[in-house]
């Protein structure tokens, strides 16, 4: 579990603003053409140990992103698409509908998180919306929405879009400068997102000299959601969430039994405010899974990509033959591709202690998206009872985030998957892995996933032989699918 100590910004002279996705704390600079202060934040950048993004061959803030807010702005450049505006939520709804994000996913966070913080409380909680490549801020009367969407190549892209009614609604790209906030050990040194859990005070403020948890699924339940609203049953588990720390008290006083198994918020909030009327718990848990392996592929991507073009550059030096790969340069993307793969097959989740269920109908909208085989069976089903998902391999491995993946390093990742789930690998890390989980996952990714390595590829077609595996099948929802 990673602690992460209290961070608040608010705004200032050059478009400073502190953007805060899934409560985390992301500093964002909208620069003003300073060459000056770009300069200054890449030497702070780079003394300060993280990897060099805005420079070749990341070049984070001139290439060219294809992220899915980026695709929407071109089919509303174009006439293609017409964003609805309504006064109580503006363009909210719309860009929800058109970015394909439901409003079953809505969390609400009351804790001061965001660069509209003096909007944020727990009367005045701020609504967030995912789906599995966009993330979408709305803060009852504020500025405007906060948007942070998935490119494949270059990760986290930040965005600004007015709530004000115009005649052509812009997402605005907000830059990334210096900053300790968006770029944090707790996303992997890259630009990512994150999911943070403080103790609150009644006005949203964190109690001094009180921890802070950065969430993933491999966080205990009662470190979790301090600072954010959570609706539906959990049994006797205890988290952090709907509660606050009373004024004059420490954080050890948090009464977590009083915010727990909540059904419904009335009396905490005007639900006027908000489209939806949840904080539902199936939501909260697939976000914290969701936020940190995006990170990791990331991570995983930039890395590769590095190694790529120093080794190219020192074998135009050294005289190696071309595309040849030093042991050193390899080691540079196979470890974060080893902690990817982990990841991905949730090795330290932390079991659930009782069966959840949610409120919004989130659960059911999720699984209805992606694809299955023939038997029914996909990556995106629940268990819900011990862990989170049925078949633990994520959901992301259909992303183009993750097919995006430098060669090296994605063939790396494929080969270990395929070591692990053939059972060649019995490794005590992959312990809670059964031999009929194992069995499944590979049954479902041979059936499923496209543009399979030849490995993969031929133990495909010994089984179809073998009539061992199912062929695929229509998605019940297609929209989603990759």
């Amino acid at each position: 579990m990673k602690r992460q100590g209290s961070i608040l910004h608010g705004t200032r002279k050059g478009y400073f603003v502190s953007l805060v996705f899934v409560a985390a704390c992301f500093s964002l600079l909208v620069l003003a053409g300073s060459s000056d202060r770009s300069a200054h934040a890449q030497i702070a950048v780079q003394n300060q140990g993280y990897m060099p993004f805005t420079d070749e061959p990341i070049s984070y803030r001139t290439r060219q992103v294809n992220d899915p807010v980026a695709k929407l702005q071109k089919q509303i450049d174009t006439g293609q698409v017409h964003l609805d505006y309504e006064p109580q939520f503006g363009y909210l709804k719309s860009v929800l509908a058109k970015l394909d994000i439901p409003l079953s996913s809505q969390t609400l966070v009351f804790s001061k998180t965001s660069f509209q913080f003096r909007k944020i409380s727990p009367q005045t909680p701020r609504a967030l919306y995912f789906n599995d490549d966009v993330y979408i801020g709305f803060v009852h009367d504020g500025k405007a929405l906060e948007i942070i969407s998935f490119d494949p190549m270059q990760g986290a892209i930040f965005y600004l879009l007015d709530v004000n009614k115009t005649p052509h609604p812009t997402f605005q790209r907000a830059e990334l400068d210096c900053s300790q906030c968006h770029i944090v050990p707790a996303t992997r040194n890259v630009p990512g997102v994150l999911v943070r859990s403080i103790f609150s005070t009644p006005t949203g403020t964190q109690v001094l000299r009180s921890p802070s948890f950065i969430t993933g699924h491999e966080s205990p339940l009662k470190e979790r959601w301090g600072g954010w609203y959570v609706t539906g049953t959990h049994g006797n588990q205890s988290h952090m969430g709907n509660v606050v720390v009373p004024d004059g008290q420490s954080a050890d006083q948090l009464d977590r039994a009083a915010g727990a198994n909540l059904m419904q918020l009335d009396g905490r909030f005007d639900p006027s405010f908000y489209p939806a009327r949840d904080s539902d718990i199936v939501a909260q848990l697939v976000l914290a899974h969701q936020t940190q392996m995006h990170n990791l592929i990331t991570q995983t991507n930039y890395k590769t990509r590095l190694a790529l073009y120093a080794e190219a550059n020192r074998n135009k030096s050294a005289g190696p033959p071309f595309g040849s790969l030093s042991d050193e340069a390899k080691e540079k993307f196979q470890r974060p591709a080893e902690d990817l793969l982990r990841y991905l097959l949730f090795t330290n989740e932390v079991p659930l202690g009782a069966e959840i269920k949610g409120t919004s109908g989130f659960a059911e909208e999720f699984v209805s998206r992606g694809p299955r085989d023939s038997r029914g069976r996909s990556l995106r089903d629940f268990d819900l009872r011990t862990r989170i998902f049925k078949y633990p391999c994520s959901y992301l491995i259909y992303s183009e985030d993750f097919d995006a993946i430098p060669s090296p390093a994605k063939e790396y990742v494929y080969r270990r998957l395929h070591e692990i789930l053939t059972g060649r690998d019995q490794s005590p890390d992959f312990a809670k892995l059964s031999s009929q989980d194992r069995q499944t996952i590979l049954e479902i990714l041979l059936a499923t996933k496209s543009n399979l390595p030849a490995e993969w590829q031929a133990l495909r077609k010994q089984l179809h032989q073998a009539n061992r595996i199912p062929g695929p099948r229509r998605p019940l929802q297609s929209s989603n699918s990759k």
